[in-house]
C-alpha cells in the first residue's frame, strides 16, 4: 500500500512551517519530498492535507483506560479511540484495573484485548507490587518477557523505601524504567484538593504539597543507589521541580512528565466545589504552576503527559468529597497547550510537538515520536488556522469529566495514522 500526502505542512528549520509531499510504503515514511516531486498514478491512496499541520504521532506514556474491571469508564477501544482524536498514536495503558497486571496471565489478557480492540499502539504497564500494595513484589523478569513496557503502581505511591529500593534493583538489572506515583500516605489528611488558600475559601480538607515532594526526594536517592532509570509521574510542586533539578544536576538518572491541567490551571481557576476540578495530585497554587512551567522549559521535566482518567457522569456529578481523582485529557491536551502555550508566546510549536512525541519516545527507548524518512508512519494532521469549542458530548472516551468545557482552542485534529493506516479522520 502507497500513500501519499499532499500539501503537508511540516516543520523545518527556526520552526518554519513549509509544505512537502510525504510518501508512506506500507508502515514507514518512504520519502519527504518538495510539492508536486510524486506521480500521483503511482500510489493507491492520495490524502490531501491542504496546508494543515502536520506532526509525527503523538506519544502519551500516561493514560488510564480502565479495561479491565472498570469498563463503564473507559475501554481499550473507546479511550484508545480517544486517544486518536487527540492525535496521539501511541499511549501507555497504566495497570490499576483489575485484575491489575501483576502477573503474566493477567498481562497477556490485556495484551490480547488490546490485539483486539485498539485503535492506536497501546504499551500495557505492569505493577511494581502485588495488588498495588506496598509489600511483595512482582516478577519483574517474567512480566518484561511477556511484554510489560514499564512498572509503576500509579494511582498509589510506594509506601515502603525497602520495597521501592528492592524495586529499582530488580528493574536495574533488566534495564526496565520505574515510573512512580509518588504519594506519601501519611501526609495526605484525607484531602481532596490542594492545602492553599483556596481549600480554605471552600471548607475542603488540603492536600499538602509534601505528600509528593517527599517521596521523590526518597525515591532519587534509591535510585541513585541502584542506577535505575526513575521516572517521576504528573510533577505539580515547586519543591519537586527543585528536587528534580538538584538531582539531574547531580547526574542521577531521573525523567519527569507534566500533565497539561496543571501547566494550564492552578487552585486560583476552581470556581466552586465540584468534582469536576478534583484531581490527583489537584492544581496547586500559581507559583506550583509558575514553577512547572519553568521547570518544563529548562529541562528539569523532560516532557508531557495527558493522566487521562476517565470517570462516569455520575461519580464526577457532585462536591469533591466522595468523589474519584481525575479528569480525561487524550482529546483536548495538544490543543489546549497549543492555543495556551504557542499562540501566547511562551513555546514554540517544535518544543511543544517534542514534549508530545519525541521526548518522551526517547526517554523510554520507543521507536515512534519522528517525522523522517524510514520512521514508522505514525502521523497527525492538525488545522492551527480555526477555533472551536472544546464539547464534551463530541468526546470519543465514554467519560466527559474535565474542567475545560466550553473553552475555545485551535489545533483540531484532522487525522490520525498508525503504522500507515488512517485510525481517525475528522
Amino acid at each position: 500500500m502507497r500513500i501519499l500526502l499532499k500539501n503537508a505542512a511540516i516543520l523545518v528549520a527556526d520552526n518554519q512551517l513549509e509544505l512537502r509531499e510525504i510518501l508512506i510504503e506500507e508502515d514507514l515514511i518512504a520519502s519527504i519530498s518538495l510539492p508536486d516531486t510524486n506521480n500521483s498514478n503511482d500510489v493507491d491512496q492520495v490524502i490531501d492535507c491542504l496546508g494543515h499541520f502536520v506532526s509525527p504521532g503523538l506519544v502519551d506514556v500516561h493514560v488510564h483506560l480502565r479495561e479491565p474491571g472498570f469498563e463503564y469508564k473507559e475501554t481499550i477501544e473507546t479511550g484508545s479511540a480517544a486517544a486518536a482524536r487527540g492525535g496521539f498514536t501511541t499511549v501507555c495503558a497504566m495497570p490499576n484495573t483489575n485484575p491489575c497486571p501483576q502477573n503474566t496471565e493477567i498481562l497477556d489478557s490485556i495484551q490480547k484485548r488490546i490485539e483486539e480492540s485498539a485503535h492506536v499502539r497501546v504499551l500495557p504497564y505492569a505493577t511494581i507490587t502485588q495488588g498495588l500494595r506496598s509489600e511483595q513484589l512482582v516478577d519483574f523478569k517474567a512480566l518484561k518477557e511477556h511484554g510489560a513496557f514499564a512498572f509503576t503502581n500509579d494511582g498509589v505511591g510506594v509506601q515502603t523505601a525497602k520495597v521501592m529500593y528492592e524495586a529499582m534493583f530488580e528493574a536495574a538489572k533488566l534495564d526496565m524504567a520505574i515510573v512512580a506515583h509518588t504519594e506519601e500516605d501519611s501526609l495526605l489528611y484525607d484531602g481532596v484538593m490542594h492545602a492553599g488558600y483556596r481549600a480554605k475559601e471552600l471548607g475542603l480538607p488540603g492536600m499538602l504539597a509534601l505528600t509528593e515532594s517527599t517521596q521523590i526526594a526518597r525515591d532519587i536517592l534509591l535510585a541513585e543507589a541502584t542506577g535505575v532509570h526513575y521516572h517521576v509521574c504528573h510533577v505539580s510542586s515547586k519543591e519537586s521541580v527543585r528536587v528534580i533539578r538538584d538531582a539531574k544536576r547531580a547526574g542521577i538518572n531521573v525523567t519527569a512528565e507534566v500533565s497539561p491541567h496543571h501547566l494550564l490551571l492552578s487552585e486560583d481557576d476552581i470556581p466552586s466545589d465540584s468534582a469536576q476540578w478534583k484531581m490527583n495530585p489537584p492544581l496547586r497554587s500559581r507559583q506550583d504552576r509558575d514553577a512547572l512551567l519553568e521547570g518544563l522549559l529548562d529541562g528539569t521535566i523532560d516532557c508531557i503527559a495527558t493522566d487521562h482518567a476517565p470517570h462516569s457522569d455520575q461519580e464526577k456529578e457532585g462536591g469533591m468529597v466522595g468523589a474519584p481523582f481525575g479528569i480525561v485529557g487524550s482529546e483536548t491536551a495538544f490543543q489546549l497547550l497549543y492555543t495556551e502555550l504557542v499562540l501566547n508566546g511562551i513555546c514554540t510549536l517544535q518544543q511543544l510537538v517534542d514534549w508530545l512525541s519525541s521526548i518522551p519516545a526517547k526517554l523510554f527507548k520507543l521507536p515512534y515520536g519522528s517525522l523522517q524518512v524510514g520512521s514508522v508512519a505514525d502521523i497527525a494532521v492538525f488545522n492551527l488556522n480555526d477555533s472551536y469549542e472544546i464539547d464534551p458530548d463530541q468526546f470519543m472516551s465514554k467519560a466527559n469529566n474535565t474542567p475545560f468545557k466550553g473553552k475555545t482552542v485551535y489545533g483540531k485534529t484532522l487525522l490520525t495514522m498508525v503504522n500507515g493506516c488512517v485510525v481517525y479522520r475528522a
